[in-house]
């Protein structure tokens, strides 16, 4: 009998992984961002060690060294309101670099254990890899978007000014808003200043109509009739002084815009910067009878 030829068996190819996920962070830190107090977590040959810093200046000036001392190099936090940028500005100047994180993108991430403090959960995820920071901007981008957000708010709150000095005509039965397209406007505001300053004859307010307005006199004149009471005139005055108020605090926010962003432009350009006039507006000449330019 011929023996069949035994045909070899092949060697399994045999790989080892390692367990568990692998660290992208060896000297990383997770801090659970809160108003009086900030939890941070580190990890140590004997584990993970969490400390409670107070959100004073001071605390936070020594959770910063804290973490210098233990050669963190990276910190994992939670965007939580406004309570994380002193501490993210201090981190940064002191060489540690901050991921601010969505907070659902840590919630979406499974396997948290239950006696795991969130500044350990943190810790544990940035150690691995798995966070994404949000977007920061450099720091004098940082300042120039402080200067437009506050001038944003300022604007916004204004608006409610303008809606109670609107309701303050209407209850007098003032229907300047509804006649002219804008109460804001020079013919406006020239003609709600001089109803303050005691002005009751419509005639009078008419002068200050200016030429571009479109409404006729004769129903300016009749939404100028009104019934002023003392009550209205003074949520009147208030409203006006209000919004003077806030404009006035608009245009502090617009110099100081300004200033940035020469700032800016002096950086860019070497700090050679050269003012452009502006150029002067032509003057139109118009029709005493028909307000038309000629």
């Amino acid at each position: 009998m011929i023996e069949k030829e035994k045909t070899p068996i092949a060697v399994p190819r045999k790989t080892i992984y390692a367990r568990g996920l692998p660290i992208c962070h060896e000297f990383a830190a997770g801090i659970d961002i809160g108003d009086t107090f900030h939890a941070v977590a580190v990890w140590s040959k004997d584990g993970y060690e969490v400390r409670e810093y107070g959100s004073f200046t001071e605390d936070l000036e020594m959770l910063v060294q804290w973490l210098v001392s233990e050669k963190i190099t990276t910190v994992a936090m939670e965007s939580t309101g406004i309570y994380w940028v002193q501490l993210y500005l201090m981190l940064e100047e002191a060489g540690i670099e901050p991921y601010l994180v969505n907070a659902k993108h840590v919630k979406n991430v499974t396997g948290r254990k239950k006696d795991d403090t969130d500044a350990i959960w943190l810790q544990k995820l940035h150690s691995c890899g798995l966070l994404q920071k949000s977007f920061q901007p450099d720091n004098d981008t940082r300042v120039l978007r402080s200067y437009v957000r506050q001038r944003k708010s300022l604007l916004q709150t204004s608006s409610d000014s303008v809606r109670r000095m609107q309701k303050a005509l209407e209850l007098m039965n003032i229907k300047l808003h509804t006649v002219i397209s804008d109460i804001l406007g020079k013919t406006g505001l020239s003609m709600v200043k001089a109803i303050l300053d005691g002005e009751r004859s419509a005639k009078e307010l008419l002068k200050f109509k200016d030429h571009r307005i479109k409404a006729s006199e004769e129903v300016i004149l009749k939404s100028l009739n009104g019934i002023y009471k003392e009550e209205y005139l003074f949520a009147l005055k208030q409203s006006y002084d209000e919004y003077m108020f806030y404009q006035k605090q608009v245009d502090d926010c617009d110099e100081m815009i300004r200033k940035q962003l020469e700032g800016l432009a002096a950086k860019v350009l070497d700090g050679e910067i050269t003012e452009t006039p502006l150029k002067k507006k032509q003057k139109r000449t118009c029709c005493a009878s028909t307000h038309k330019p000629c």
